[in-house]
Formats: C-alpha cells, structure tokens, sequence
C-alpha cells in the first residue's frame, strides 16, 4: 500500500562510491536503503531538522551495521542548512518531504546547491489524500507542480519509476 523504500533506491542506479543526501530523513528508512546499496562504499548524509529523528536513526544504523551513514542536523528549505558542500552530491533524496515544507522552492534550490553538475535528485510523494491515508487534500504537492518547479529551477525529467499504488517518483537531473 505505502511507497517501499527499498524498490525505490533500486530503481535510482545506484554505484558504489555515491554521494547521497537524504533530504528530511525522518528515521532513516531511505536512508538505510541506500546506505545498504552503496554496499559500504559511499557516504549518505541524512539531514533532518529534528534531531530526535536523527538520533533515532543513528541507533537503527548502528544495530543493523550500516556504517556509511552521516546524520546531520539541519535545515533543508535554507541555502546553506544542510551543511553540505557545493556540488558535491550525486544524488539528493526527497521522499514524502515536498507536501510537508512550507518553503519548496528552497529544498530545490539548497538540492541545486549540493549537486555535481549531473546529479540527480529522487521525488517520491503523494499523488493524493486518499481519504486522509496521504497527506490533508490541500498539502498535496501534485506531479505537475513538482515538474513545474524543478524545471523552472535548472532541472530536467530523466525519468519516472514507479514508487507504488499512492506515490508518484520522478527523477530529475541538475543540467
């Protein structure tokens, strides 16, 4: 029924020695999932804003030996709050995150920021409310707006995937 992380990191192409940022990492199920596919190569950086979260996350890492996992604490929608380099990314996570931040536009630009030219970002999020399963109707952040917004910010589509029966999953590429 809900978005498998698992499925998802699997259709991003992932290789070993990846940069990955986990944007709004919650605790940790991409993650780990993407942790596990860099098969202790490669670096995830979670950034979350709540550090409980973090926390929470850092102890499932280490009791299941994911080891490739940097939490940091910060602020995903400001230029500068993930604390991350400039292009230095290759690939930035944002699963359920779109339809719960009040400044989107700046998750995509701070995304913009810590990308190498060519990298990518995974979108997955909520196609609706289902009757209250999702997302309130009107915190909703549809597929069209997410294309709408990427592009305008430097982005173009490299492809969708499949992210299951209530999610879309888009990912774009930094031009």
């Amino acid at each position: 029924m809900f978005s498998d992380p698992k499925k998802n990191i699997e259709q991003c192409g992932i290789q070993a020695g990846m940069e990955i940022a986990d944007f709004g990492s919650g605790s940790g199920h991409y993650s780990l999932e993407a942790g596990r596919a860099l098969i202790s190569t490669g670096r995830v950086y979670a950034i979350d804003i709540q550090q409980e979260l973090l926390t929470k996350l850092k102890n499932t890492a280490s009791r299941e030996g994911v080891y490739n996992i940097e939490v940091i604490w910060g602020d995903i929608e400001k230029l500068n709050g993930t604390k991350l380099k400039d292009n230095s990314i290759d690939l930035v996570l944002l699963s359920n995150i779109l339809f719960q931040v009040d400044d989107k536009e700046g998750v995509v630009r701070e995304a913009k920021r810590v990308l190498r030219p060519g990298g990518r970002v995974l979108v997955i999020d909520w196609t609706d409310s289902f009757g209250g399963l999702g997302p309130k109707p009107e915190m909703v952040f549809r597929k069209e707006k997410a294309g709408e917004m990427f592009e305008k910010n430097g982005f173009h589509l490299d492809r969708e995937i499949l992210a299951g029966v209530h999610h879309y999953g888009l990912i774009y590429k930094k031009l």
